[in-house]
């Protein structure tokens, strides 16, 4: 039981997964809505606040990692020099993309609030702190996003799946995974 709540915890902790998805997974699978929800919570909230807090060293670390894949493709000088002039010398992905529409469209308190669910909520905070946005004001938009999330998810999962799937099981597949 407690290996199926840690990797809750792990999993909403992975940018590619988050919480909105971590949440509806568990629950189907059998897990508390409620102990879901805060580990998925945590899980989230803390890589979130990491990023945010080591924005300037990812922002650098993406930056050699582009530089350096850049002199591994053999690329031609005046590209490598196109592709330096882009924002910090890397080029915008379509999640970055979108992220920006977001943020042009609705502003800060927009791209975190809708962004976690369109574009995932550590591209949300790390375009957002890439956009000028001051440490503290992401950090208090993003929690209340990522709670807002939560409760949301919690909420529509437990409800859907008692709803779609009345016989759910209390020791659904999830629990089975790790007990066996």
């Amino acid at each position: 039981m407690f290996l199926s709540y840690l990797f809750v915890f792990i999993l909403a902790a992975i940018p590619l997964f988050e919480l909105v998805i971590v949440i509806p997974l568990a629950v189907i699978g059998g897990m508390s809505p409620l102990m879901t929800a805060i580990l998925a919570f945590l899980g989230n909230a803390l890589t979130v606040v990491l990023l945010i807090i080591f924005v300037d060293h990812v922002k650098e670390w993406m930056r050699k990692r582009k530089h350096k894949q850049n002199r591994m493709q053999h690329v031609k000088q005046e590209e490598y020099i196109t592709t330096e002039a882009n924002a910090e010398g890397m080029e915008e992905s379509k999640k970055g993309k979108r992220a920006r529409a977001l943020f042009d469209k609705y502003g800060l308190p927009g791209l975190t609030i809708i962004g976690p669910f369109f574009v995932g909520s550590h591209i949300s905070a790390f375009m957002g702190m890439s956009f000028g946005s001051n440490r503290k004001v992401v950090t208090s938009w993003m929690m209340t996003s990522l709670i807002l999330w939560t409760m949301i998810m919690a909420v529509a999962s437990s409800y859907g799946v008692t709803f779609f799937i009345p016989d759910v099981e209390e020791d659904g597949f999830v629990m089975r995974l790790f007990n066996n």
